[in-house]
């Protein structure tokens, strides 16, 4: 039998994230644009699911579960779609992690890419509607604390250009 050096009750070590530059995550954009608002979809539709598994807990109580029950074939159709829609945003933004991006809030967008600034480990900050990434912020800070890329000038944003066309 092999002997580690280390301690049977110590996780394994975590690989550092991948670190992103401003023009690398801006060509993660267009994609990320595509992604969002179906991982949006698949959350609101988690949370309706969620309520109907809910409602019929609360109906049913202990017999929720029950193969005789008028609503089986219902709570059994709910359960399945929970458990796949689950599995399929747990596996999203899995992926998105692994890469070094961080969905911060699904609602509105907010993304964060693994960086370096200044020799300090940071988040490159994107918000959906943002024509590119142009801010940072410290990986304790948050968007209120996002400050402009340095030698980044600040462009319209896509909902600007969009009301902007005629």
């Amino acid at each position: 039998m092999a002997r580690s050096d280390r301690p049977s009750d110590t996780p394994p070590p975590v690989a550092p994230p991948r670190l992103w530059t401003a023009a690398e995550a801006n060509q993660r954009l267009s994609e990320l644009a595509e992604l969002l608002p179906r991982l949006r979809a698949w959350a609101a539709r988690l949370a309706e699911v969620h309520d109907e598994r809910e409602r019929l807990a609360s109906f049913w109580g202990s017999e929720a579960d029950a193969e005789d029950q008028p609503d089986h074939e219902l709570k059994s159709r709910l359960d399945a779609e929970w458990k796949h829609l689950s599995h399929r945003l747990d596996e999203a933004i899995g992926a998105l992690r692994a890469e070094g991006i961080e969905v911060k809030d699904l609602a509105s967008g907010l993304v964060d890419f693994y960086a370096m600034e200044s020799g300090e480990l940071v988040y490159l900050c994107w918000q959906h509607g943002e024509a590119s990434v142009e801010y940072y912020h410290t990986l304790t800070g948050g968007f209120r604390s996002r400050r402009p890329l340095p030698g980044v000038s600040k462009g319209p944003s896509v909902r600007t250009q969009t009301q902007e066309q005629p």
